[in-house]
């Protein structure tokens, strides 16, 4: 048997802060629409500004293409209005090794500019393989555009 003795050491945690990826740098950005003075790229930068807003009411896509398949262990989605009283819905679809789309999440919310203007969600999964990563908006649970009345926004998406 061979044996050692060595000196234990304090086993420290990588923050999370510090796992998000660069989305800007790891993926292509596809999306229904997007107000100029909003881009994506607010939203998904490390350090988000402004976040992302949609240049129409209704539902809205926003889709990542991603440039290598992906090991996906946490999504965190933050979403800010402080002006409309409205109910929100959003999924968030990945594909599987198969190809096919597959449901990850799906949340509903209540924005009152008097109470609730922040909906801050994050989750812990087991993805593997993902090439492709779809947030669906529907900012007024309208499910159709034509009587929607408010406008899909996001303040930031990350993942590790």
């Amino acid at each position: 048997m061979r044996k050692s003795i060595v000196t234990p050491t304090a086993v420290t945690a990588v923050p999370i802060g510090d796992l998000w990826r660069d989305l800007e740098r790891i993926a292509r950005v596809e999306m229904t629409s997007e107000d100029a003075a909003f881009p994506i790229e607010n939203a998904i930068a490390r350090k988000s500004t402004t976040g992302w807003r949609a240049s129409s009411v209704g539902p809205q896509v926003i889709r990542l293409h991603f440039d290598e398949p992906q090991a996906i262990k946490r999504i965190q989605l933050h979403f800010v209005d402080r002006t409309a009283e409205r109910s929100q819905e959003f999924a968030v679809f990945a594909n599987g090794s198969d190809g096919t789309m597959r449901e990850v999440v799906r949340q509903q919310w209540n924005f009152s500019p008097s109470g609730t203007t922040e909906e801050l969600e994050e989750y812990a999964l087991t993805l593997a393989g993902v090439t492709v990563l779809e947030l669906q908006i529907d900012p007024d649970r309208s499910h159709n555009p034509a009587d929607s009345k408010n406008y899909a926004s996001l303040m930031s998406l990350k993942i590790a």
